[in-house]
């Protein structure tokens, strides 16, 4: 099961380099209006990027509107489209804790750790013709896990230094990826113990994703989460992983 955001994502950017191309044309033509006094070019550019910048927002709320809220179950895909190939991410296991880190310098939950282990996919099957093997890396993203209150969790810094993990820890999220290439992260959360329903939400980073037509980032658009029900325990894998060497 995979989705992706946003959907035709070269024809979106397209459309959105366009409108702010020719906005800032029609702001270039009235102020030279308000300069030469001519009622007649200012009126001319501000009715012209009035128009261009409305038609615009209507056409990304009504987009967004039509969207609808998704959940991806334990290995399920959710790729950020860029230009000419995706970046797929999926949880693949999952640990709960109350202490990380060595018997003498241990971390202390709040509440509980929750480890999320996630596999960042550079999706070979994506890549245009042209593209060739150079390497790719991923745009800043923004990590939350969500409870169904609506409650969001940043993950831990502290217990993150306090991990350490023979296995599944490669590095920072944004590492190059060529085509085919992935690696898997753990993240650490604390939340409540009481904490219902925990999904993962992966967004973009990047403000001008706001105004991006069908991005899960723009207004009023609905979001694509990774559930955490029914993931693997990450025990497992490593003792799984141990005993095939």
């Amino acid at each position: 099961m995979a989705e992706s955001t946003p959907h035709w994502a070269p024809i979106v950017v397209l459309l959105f380099l366009g409108t702010v191309f020719v906005t800032g044309v029609s702001l270039v033509v009235l102020l030279y209006g308000a300069a030469r006094r001519s009622k007649r070019y200012a009126k001319i550019g501000g009715t012209a990027a009035l128009t261009i910048v409305g038609c615009y927002l209507l056409l990304l709320c009504g987009v967004s509107l039509a969207s609808s809220e998704k959940t991806l179950p334990p290995g399920g895909w959710k790729y950020f489209c860029e230009l000419d190939c995706h970046i797929g991410y999926s949880v693949v296991g999952v640990q709960t804790t109350g202490v990380i880190g060595p018997a003498m310098k241990q971390e202390s939950a709040h509440g509980q750790f929750v480890i999320v282990r996630l596999k960042v996919w550079f999706d070979e099957h994506t890549i245009s013709r042209n593209r060739g093997d150079g390497p790719l890396t991923p745009n800043t993203r923004r990590i939350v896990l969500v409870d169904a209150n609506r409650d969001t969790y940043l993950e831990s810094s502290e217990a993150v230094a306090k991990l350490g993990r023979p296995n599944g820890d490669v590095g920072p999220l944004r590492q190059p990826l060529h085509p085919g290439q992935s690696f898997a992260k753990d993240l650490v959360f604390d939340v409540p113990r009481a904490a219902p329903g925990l999904r993962l939400l992966i967004t973009e980073d990047d403000p001008e994703t706001f105004l991006v037509i069908g991005h899960e980032n723009s207004l009023l658009h609905r979001k694509i989460y990774l559930s955490l029900d029914s993931a693997p325990n990450i025990i497992s894998q490593i003792n799984s992983l141990e005993s095939n060497r």
